[in-house]
């Protein structure tokens, strides 16, 4: 089954988790322990990505790893055209519809493909929008940052992702933020798009996980929490369990 049919199919039945590994982080034989951790807690996909400096080899060691480790499907979560390995099942094919540099919205899209047609990986059509506090990938993305305050405007940026035919929609807060996305922004998005609507950065709790389901999120994507966690399980099966309730 293809990755993205993997998750419409999945998403028809219940709410999603993944996690987040930067392979920056950690060697990668530590990534694919954390990647069995993910799996036995009832994760349904691993993106590796995030960082702005990775180096492929890093990379494809990290992917390598992970997929010794599960059979769940890998997908690449790309800072640019460079980060990209052939030894991940898919990569989202993401265009950060909000930003000010062309090169985000479109340009290393259009370097990345044929590289991406070359080594066979299925790309997963992808509008990715940062909201406030937006953090390092805001800053680095060069984002207007969809505000809190006014949930029209991620309405209207996640309309027109769907209608220009972008499979998936992605809100992203930032890696590190204080607080995730607003529950308003969710409830207000989702009732106006028919794609599945992924949620990241700052949530650290089930409570958080939870209260983003409640609001419409079909998929929750933790990170931080996995880098900074010392009993890591323990955390994720927290998370996980309030996201599938």
């Amino acid at each position: 089954m293809k990755v993205m049919d993997y998750i419409y199919d999945m998403v028809s039945k219940e709410k999603l988790h993944m996690g987040l590994i930067d392979p920056d982080e950690q060697e990668p034989e530590e990534a694919g322990e954390i990647a069995e951790v993910l799996e036995a807690c009832g994760s349904d996909a691993i993106m590796i990505g995030g960082s702005t400096g990775i180096k492929k080899e890093q990379l494809d060691m990290t992917v390598k790893h992970i997929k010794e480790s599960t059979d769940l499907p890998t997908i690449l979560f790309p800072c640019g055209a460079s980060t990209i390995s052939q030894h991940a099942d898919a990569i989202y094919f993401m265009s950060m519809l909000n930003s000010r540099d062309l090169g985000k919205v479109v340009g290393e899209q259009v370097i990345g493909a044929p590289i991406i047609k070359k080594m066979n990986i299925e790309p997963l059509s992808m509008g990715y929008l940062i909201v406030e506090p937006g953090m390092t990938v805001g800053r680095v993305g060069k984002a207007d940052l969809l505000p809190r305050n006014d949930p029209s405007i991620s309405v209207s940026y996640c309309l027109a992702a769907q209608y220009l035919g972008m499979k998936l929609v992605y809100l992203e807060a930032g890696s590190g933020a204080p607080e995730p996305v607003p529950t308003n922004i969710i409830r207000s998005v989702k009732e106006n798009i028919d794609i599945p609507l992924i949620v990241g950065g700052g949530i650290r709790t089930p409570e958080d996980a939870k209260q983003l389901v409640k609001a419409g999120a079909d998929i929750i994507v933790t990170g931080t929490v996995i880098e900074e966690s010392e009993k890591l399980e323990n955390k994720l099966m927290g998370i996980i369990s309030a996201i599938k309730e």
